[in-house]
């Protein structure tokens, strides 16, 4: 039997994914937590999971599942699935660097879901359909593709920081702000912040 966390702060999709979870014999949800702070309280008393599901955002609280994820790897080394609706190149590298074992979106077939944990409680990587088409995207065309690193100076640049404040949240330089503005035009064919960020968003980057 796969002892299954849900980790989401809506209700009703806690709601749905139990119930996909529990339409299966070999699968039991046995936990559920509303914040990431409070699945890291769950696990800090000693209880654990065969997988967990984790969503990347949590509304208002301080912590996303991207470092929820990075600290359950390190610390508890439980898998981690990330289901959630966000399926841009940021989310999922981000999601990928900090150690999840798969990603799914949440509108993805049942069946996907259930071979996805089934697949992180094997310890074996797994990406839902839309997601493997977009790794694959990016591996058919790497001189358009930005850096992990230049996904997220130009995340910041559309959430209105200036170089200045991006230097400083990231530990950069402004120069080397700079040169990274200056690499993702060249690569997305833009010559100015906001053309980078309208095309990035048209081809699912952000």
């Amino acid at each position: 039997m796969i002892d299954v966390v849900l980790a989401d702060d809506h209700p009703v999709v806690r709601a749905g994914l139990r119930a996909v979870v529990d339409s299966h014999d070999d699968m039991q949800v046995v936990h559920e937590s509303a914040t990431a702070e409070a699945l890291l309280d769950w696990l800090r008393d000693g209880d654990t999971a065969d997988v967990i599901l984790m969503d990347l955002r949590f509304g208002t609280t301080a912590m996303g599942g991207v470092e929820a994820t990075g600290a359950i790897v390190e610390t508890y080394a439980v898998p981690v699935l990330v289901v959630t609706m966000y399926g841009s190149d940021a989310d999922i590298l981000a999601a990928i660097e900090s150690g999840a074992t798969g990603y799914v979106l949440k509108d993805a077939p049942t069946e996907e879901l259930a071979r996805a944990i089934r697949s992180a409680a094997a310890g074996e990587m797994s990406f839902g359909a839309a997601v493997q088409q977009r790794i694959f995207g990016r591996m058919r065309a790497p001189e358009q593709n930005l850096s992990a690193r230049e996904l997220e100076v130009l995340g910041l640049v559309a959430a209105g920081r200036s170089n200045d404040a991006i230097a400083r949240e990231l530990f950069l330089s402004v120069a080397t702000v700079k040169s990274h503005l200056a690499h993702i035009n060249t690569k997305l064919g833009t010559q100015s912040r906001t053309g980078a960020v309208a095309v990035a968003r048209d081809r699912g980057m952000l």
